[in-house]
């Protein structure tokens, strides 16, 4: 990486390899964030008193809700042109393959993910989880919501590894503009902002606000009051920070807001209401 009057970011896609297997940074954040958020929940249900046993099987479901959720949020609002029209995309839609013209086929992991279906994914499979183990509901998506911004910002990195999620184009006069040589190739140097960093400082900042008000405010964690903070403050973030953001797809250029922003409008409503409800929760 050399730092001029800009950031030229060109790194290898992969972590490490071990033989004939290479570990991907995009792979690795992601497991970096979901086991920081596992034991984030595991210290909150210990300091709740909620049994062992009722701990264990929830990383499972928070897992599958992710990944399910993320996947088919990422196929069904972005490219369901691609995804919806032939068997070859719905294929591609639940296994990690890319299935070339002649028929053959290679792995290539997930590429697409949408944060707004993960994160429907993860409600869906936290009422499933609570119905199974009969936790209490908003006890278990406050404390969800409030290990949510550590794995967030975790999943902004790898993009960032990835060279995805780009930025809109600047110049030189912003001194931490990244040009992104995977993206925009290397014959010419084309600045733009640094999106995924924005969102990832964003998302660590809601995490350590999460941590200074639990310790404030425990009692609040099964009024609604994390969950709603999740998702107001995340949201309303991931609205506005689009305005810096290229569009992800071409039929987002003709909307006066693009899909993301469209996605974040109802989160954002949902989010204040509860937190709202919360506060005034004794």
């Amino acid at each position: 990486m050399n730092i001029l009057n800009f950031i030229t970011w060109n790194p290898s896609l992969d972590a490490f390899s071990i033989g004939p297997f290479s570990i991907r940074w995009y792979s690795l954040m992601w497991l970096i964030g979901l086991a920081l958020a596992y034991l984030m929940v595991r210290w909150l249900y210990k300091k709740q008193g909620i049994p062992n046993e009722k701990f264990e099987p929830l990383f499972i479901y928070c897992f599958m809700g992710i990944l399910i959720g993320a996947r088919l949020g990422h196929c069904i609002f972005y490219q369901p042109d691609y995804f919806l029209t032939s068997w070859k995309g719905v294929t591609e839609m639940f296994l990690p393959i890319h299935i070339d013209a002649t028929g053959g086929w290679h792995m290539t992991g997930y590429q697409g993910l949408a944060s707004h279906g993960g994160t429907l994914g993860l409600i869906l499979a936290l009422l499933l989880y609570v119905r199974q183990f009969k936790v209490p509901v908003w006890t278990v998506l406050d404390n969800i919501a409030i290990a949510t911004g550590i794995t967030a910002c975790c999943i902004r990195i790898g993009n960032l590894m990835n060279s995805e999620i780009v930025g809109k184009i600047t110049d030189e006069s912003l001194p931490w503009a990244f040009w992104f040589v995977q993206n925009d190739g290397p014959q010419q140097v084309v600045l733009r902002h640094p999106g995924q960093l924005y969102e990832a400082i964003a998302y660590a900042l809601y995490f350590l606000l999460c941590v200074v008000l639990y310790k404030k405010m425990p009692q609040k964690v099964g009024t609604g009051f994390y969950f709603g903070l999740c998702l107001a403050y995340i949201f309303t973030f991931r609205f506005f920070i689009e305005y810096f953001k290229e569009v992800q797809e071409a039929f987002e250029q003709g909307l006066p807001f693009d899909m993301g922003q469209i996605l974040s409008i109802p989160f954002i409503i949902i989010g204040a209401y509860y937190m709202i409800k919360g506060l005034r929760m004794k």
